[in-house]
């Protein structure tokens, strides 16, 4: 069956289902845009596509870039919050930002869009454990514990190889860390993490955990995306994987051509094979907006919130029932959010 006969069906499941994005780096966004005297970031410049895709539920990272790091880390990302709260001042009717499950439940109901705060990499808390607890009071319900790069937690994994000395795993904050984590009943996501990392958390943390937004190596080789161990030992404990629409993460253009939905798909078919489809999500990861100032080669392979729902419309076409599209949509990672945030 062809994926354009399938766009109806593929409305209909989005129109009623719960879609969740479990990585945007949205609070950048605004960040930016109202340090130029923006306001209303969110009502205009992303409500409309995210309500195309009829997005209920957004992740949004915190995330400190590498020319504020380390002395300007805490402050760029408190900066980030208050902003966020300064789109509520202005558009509260139009999305809440939620502390728990029942919060996500009541903004749903509400028709707004819910959004939960995780770190992307803990800079912000450098080696201060107290700080965690001040970020969580604040909202932070998520922490990814690093980004391509190492912090005082542990070692981030490169986008592709590089020159670099000998890496190492979790520090001994960074397992000290994941005692708090548990703690104060935050989620866990080892995104970006190295390999020597993910280890250490298998041993040293007990729950479930998700990869918000990491793909499959065995089919496109980015130290990014997971080896089929790692998404085991991941299904292994319940967590969710979220697939990343960078072009680089999800197949070799020189091979394919131009990278597109069905090849992100293809990463949905690979999880489902190996660990079954209860722990594969969406973690789109959409950059194309800040990619216009770095001059990269990657590229969302889907087009922003207005295309998604043409991976659903992807996956009906490949056979996949309404059930496991409804999981893929948002279910699974609700069922890890349901629990860590009850």
């Amino acid at each position: 069956m062809k994926r354009e006969s399938c766009i109806g069906r593929a409305r209909e499941l989005h129109g009623t289902g719960l879609v969740v994005d479990a990585h945007f780096d949205l609070l950048k966004d605004v960040l930016d845009k109202r340090d130029k005297g923006r306001k209303n970031v969110i009502e205009e410049d992303h409500l409309p596509a995210m309500r195309r895709a009829g997005l209920d539920l957004v992740v949004s990272s915190i995330f400190v870039e590498d020319r504020y790091v380390p002395d300007m880390a805490l402050k760029r990302a408190l900066d980030q919050i208050g902003a966020l709260h300064g789109e509520l001042d202005e558009c509260s009717d139009s999305f809440s930002l939620c502390l728990n499950w029942e919060d996500v439940e009541v903004a749903r109901a509400k028709g707004r869009l819910a959004i939960l705060l995780s770190f992307e990499g803990v800079e912000p808390i450098s080696n201060d454990m107290g700080l965690l607890r001040i970020f969580y009071e604040l909202g932070v319900r998520g922490v990814g514990l690093v980004w391509s790069r190492r912090n005082y937690a542990g070692d981030g994994c490169f986008f592709s190889r590089r020159r670099e000395g000998r890496k190492g795993g979790l520090t001994d904050f960074g397992v000290r860390l994941l005692d708090e984590i548990s703690r104060l009943g935050m989620f866990l996501d080892v995104s970006h993490l190295n390999d020597e990392g993910f280890q250490d958390v298998l041993e040293f943390y007990e729950g479930p955990f998700i990869a918000s937004h990491s793909n499959c190596r065995s089919l496109m080789g980015t130290m990014r995306n997971l080896e089929d161990d790692q998404i085991i030992a991941l299904a292994d404990r319940g967590g969710v994987m979220g697939m990343n629409s960078c072009s680089t993460f999800v197949a070799e253009e020189s091979k394919v051509g131009p990278v597109g939905v069905s090849h992100l798909a293809d990463h949905v078919d690979y999880v489902k094979k190996l660990v079954g489809i209860e722990h594969v999500g969406f973690g789109f990861d959409f950059c194309d907006m800040f990619r216009q100032s770095t001059g990269s080669e990657s590229y969302d392979c889907i087009s922003g919130y207005g295309q998604v729902m043409e991976l659903s419309a992807e996956l009906l076409s490949r056979g996949y029932s309404d059930e496991e599209v409804l999981s893929v949509m948002g279910g699974n990672f609700a069922r890890v959010y349901r629990s860590a945030l009850s």
